[in-house]
């Protein structure tokens, strides 16, 4: 499998703190299953302005030093792009970059509120060639309140990565109730643990792994977190399923309308 969202650099942002830290984080991520770890480290203007060259010089010494400890797992480099009318020009100036150096780019939304001029800024990185995919849709507050942003970010050409541990309600009960819709919608493309500390999310993972082939089925799975995330690091063309809709139960909808 391969990990596709992921804080393992150490010092970089909120994830890792130490090159120990990043080592049980690897360690833990082989231990589940994972044998790929694309490292997507936060980029906030004026806030984490780590550079691509920092970033990549991390990868490079961890990846060998993987290598002398015989650790099989490839790590590859990304960002997770805070969403900015500056996307295009943090790229073009390398202090962002997409994953593996593919057309692909994982970015996030503020958790709070919809941001101005989304479609602008994301048909321009479309017209750049950049193909956004967006960061943990299911967690986002003004996604709760309107499921129906997801068709129209999805109609506009936005892939969608889910957090493995959304399904066992590690974000709350309303972001679980939505992973599921996500995932019987085929609204998702990709999987990623998000994982920032050790002893977390990855002793999780096979009973996640359960309960997502419970609703999706092995083969959905498999395209989850090995076929996709593969073309993506191969900058290859991945097909986007069209959206089914869904309804929630009654007790659904009550929890989605409450105000916690």
């Amino acid at each position: 499998m391969i990990d596709f969202h992921t804080h393992i650099l150490p010092n970089i942002d909120d994830g890792s703190r130490s090159v120990e830290e990043t080592f049980n984080l690897i360690k833990e991520a082989e231990s589940v299953g994972f044998d790929s770890i694309i490292s997507t480290s936060h980029y906030i203007e004026n806030y984490y302005e780590s550079t691509v060259d920092e970033r990549q010089e991390w990868i490079n010494a961890l990846s060998t030093a993987l290598k002398k400890e015989n650790i099989n797992v490839n790590l590859y480099l990304g960002n997770e792009v805070y969403f900015s009318e500056n996307i295009i020009k943090l790229l073009n100036d390398n202090r962002i970059t997409t994953i593996n150096n593919s057309k692909y780019m994982l970015f996030e939304f503020a958790m709070n509120v919809k941001p101005i001029n989304v479609y602008d800024v994301l048909y321009e990185m479309l017209q750049n060639n950049i193909t956004p995919i967006l960061a943990h849709p299911e967690r986002y507050r003004f996604i709760h309140q309107d499921p129906s942003l997801m068709y129209e970010l999805l109609d506009t050409g936005v892939l969608m990565q889910l957090n493995f541990a959304s399904i066992i309600g590690w974000y709350g009960e309303k972001t679980e109730i939505l992973a599921k819709k996500f995932l019987e919608s085929e609204m998702i493309s990709f999987l990623g643990t998000d994982v920032h500390r050790p002893n977390t999310i990855y002793p999780k993972i096979p009973e996640i792994l359960e309960r997502i082939e419970e609703i999706v089925g092995k083969e959905k799975l498999d395209e989850l977190t090995i076929v996709n995330p593969k073309k993506v690091l191969q900058n290859e063309e991945i097909e986007q399923t069209e959206p089914k809709e869904f309804k929630y139960s009654f007790k659904e909808k009550l929890i989605m309308n409450s105000k916690k």
